[in-house]
């Protein structure tokens, strides 16, 4: 429980970080991770459209899908932190789609690269290509490269370029999201800190609370207390 309230805390510390710049649109593609503006709980999901491993288009209507999703944006297969993420969370699959949930990750990578630039190609998750960022900006996670950290990037064998097919230089923060079937975010993380990542163990209480209406608690104790 002590550890539960620690990482609740740093996640009211990243919210507070993450939102202090409000002169920018959210939408906008920020000069760094530090200062997007991610969509927070409560609001309501964007509609966005992406593209899947065989690049046929994919349209997210807000509010109309038959089950909650669990929705992750990563930098990309590149990455050797989502790619130790995308693989903690298998810890998480089987429970979570036991509870009813879809289970979705995009990244910028183009959609030949989705599967092919990952550790473990043969994962059951369904991905989804941004490169075009109309998700990333839709939900307030884009920021730009800048030269100094793209030219070391080359140095190291990382082409932000060939991945995505695109020459914006632009990642998402990493993030993940709880979208209810009405299209409201019940539950996000986001770290501007691209090495800490959401823990399985605090994603699954995230969605039990979610599948139990833990929100309304409040309100449904209200209403019992009034009979």
């Amino acid at each position: 429980m002590k550890k539960l309230a620690t990482v609740l805390s740093i996640l009211l510390l990243v919210g507070f970080s993450v939102v202090s710049n409000a002169a920018d649109d959210r939408t906008d593609i920020h000069s760094s991770a530090e200062e997007v503006q991610p969509l927070l709980v409560g609001m309501v999901a964007p509609d966005f459209t992406v593209r899947d491993v065989e690049n046929q288009v994919f349209s997210f209507e807000s509010g109309t899908q038959a089950k909650p999703i669990v929705l992750t944006f990563f930098r990309g297969g590149w990455c050797p932190y989502c790619n130790m993420h995308l693989s903690e969370l298998r810890l998480a699959e089987e429970q979570l789609k036991a509870m009813g949930f879809d289970i979705w990750f995009i990244s910028i990578d183009k959609p030949e690269l989705l599967l092919e630039s990952l550790d473990d190609p043969n994962i059951g998750y369904t991905i989804y290509s941004d490169s075009a960022l109309n998700a990333t900006r839709a939900f307030g996670l884009a920021f730009r490269v800048d030269d100094e950290l793209n030219e070391r990037y080359l140095n190291y064998g990382i082409d932000l370029e060939k991945a995505s097919g695109e020459n914006h230089h632009v990642l998402p923060v990493p993030a993940t999201y709880i979208i209810g079937t009405d299209g409201v975010i019940n539950f996000a993380y986001i770290n501007p800190d691209y090495k800490v990542r959401l823990h399985p163990d605090v994603l699954l209480a995230a969605a039990k609370a979610y599948t139990e209406d833990a929100d309304n608690r409040l309100v449904a104790k209200l209403k019992q207390a009034k009979k």
